[in-house]
């Protein structure tokens, strides 16, 4: 079915939950964009260190897809690495810290702020501001930074850092406040690079790793967070958040932080994982985009004919939801989290998301 709204629209008529064409849709293609750049052989080491490379892969993956968003996610180590961490870079696949920068408790109070226009944080700032000055009349730009407790988790690692939460938590809070520092630095900078948003990752609101209180107390809106989500609006920039855990804080990020944007994942296996249409019937995407819940995987190991079932089906759960709820578009169809960015991604299957979503993506309330 051909759309009848721009992207742009679409996504502005989903924001206030007006009637659209179809749902929003976005396959969080982020690395595997730089295949569609060229004769599709960049590496991914060359896409994330070189901002002319990483813009050149958002601005191609959207016309190549037909997206409605663009998100400038590069990985998840990047401000680790600028902090003095070791990432191994892959030609491949997604880097990731081998040697933490943060090895015992004295470290947590030596950490130093670097600049924040050099390394990786430079890179991105840069890619953001170019893809978002190509894209600004075709699609919704949105840079992508990590909060502090995962800048933090990089930097140490996670199972060091959850302890010490107990165990030194003065220690913790001391690197969380030079964190949200570097933080507050690089929302600046994303503003001045005007992307239409500025999404987090707070991927540690999650019941599997902490509870309220201490989700509260080393990061929550009314701590380390509240500040940051401030600053993104103060910037000119819609607040978007991504959390692709298990069994998120919802109520934290999404009724007290008021995203206006919210990307998150589903586990069928695990108990009490939120559905689409269970987020949706509690009231999640009242005044929130909610944005999932298709496996990752999926985009490796399905059929283009599984990928648009999965889509379809998915589809129809939402529609039904918003209906049911008295809403009209306030979901987008997504990735749980990204897509994966090697060469065993199937391309088709992501533009086969798309075009599902073009097809059965109608919310027609009776």
């Amino acid at each position: 079915m051909a759309d009848k709204m721009t992207h742009q629209e679409r996504v502005v008529a989903s924001l206030k939950d007006e009637p659209v064409d179809r749902l929003t849709t976005y396959p969080i293609a982020c690395g595997v964009s730089r295949r569609t750049v060229g004769d599709g052989t960049m590496l991914y080491r060359d896409w994330a260190t070189d901002p002319k490379k990483f813009a050149a892969g958002f601005i191609q993956g959207q016309k190549t897809f037909d997206l409605d968003f663009t998100i400038g996610l590069m990985d998840l180590s990047v401000i680790a690495g600028d902090f003095g961490a070791h990432v191994r870079m892959d030609e491949q696949n997604t880097p990731f810290v081998d040697v933490p920068v943060i090895k015992s408790t004295e470290d947590y109070e030596k950490l130093q702020m670097p600049d924040p226009s050099k390394g990786r944080s430079g890179v991105i700032v840069e890619g953001t501001r170019l893809f978002s000055e190509a894209l600004k009349t075709e699609t919704i730009t949105s840079g992508f930074l990590e909060g502090p407790l995962l800048s933090l988790t990089q930097c140490a690692g996670a199972e060091k850092v959850l302890m010490d939460l107990y165990n030194n938590p003065s220690a913790v809070h001391k690197a969380l406040a030079v964190f949200t520092e570097y933080l507050r630095e690089m929302v600046k900078r994303m503003g001045t690079a005007k992307p239409n948003a500025c999404m987090w990752d707070y991927l540690w609101g999650s019941y599997s790793c902490l509870g309220d209180k201490e989700y509260h107390e080393f990061e929550g809106q009314h701590k380390y967070a509240g500040g940051l989500n401030e600053l993104v609006r103060k910037e000119g920039m819609a607040l978007a958040i991504h959390n692709c855990a298990d069994l998120p804080h919802m109520d934290s990020q999404v009724k007290e932080m008021k995203p206006d944007v919210y990307t998150m994942a589903y586990y069928p296996l695990i108990p009490g994982s939120p559905s689409a249409k269970v987020c949706i019937e509690k009231g999640y995407a009242d005044n929130c985009v909610l944005c999932g819940t298709i496996d990752p995987q999926g985009y490796v190991r399905w059929s283009k004919e599984k990928m648009e079932k999965v889509t379809m089906d998915l589809c129809h759960e939402v529609s039904t939801a918003l209906c049911a709820r008295g809403l009209k578009s306030k979901y987008c169809i997504a990735s749980n989290c990204e897509v994966p960015p090697g060469v065993s991604i199937k391309l088709e299957n992501i533009k086969a998301q798309v075009d599902a979503v073009k097809k059965y993506g109608q919310v027609v309330c009776k």
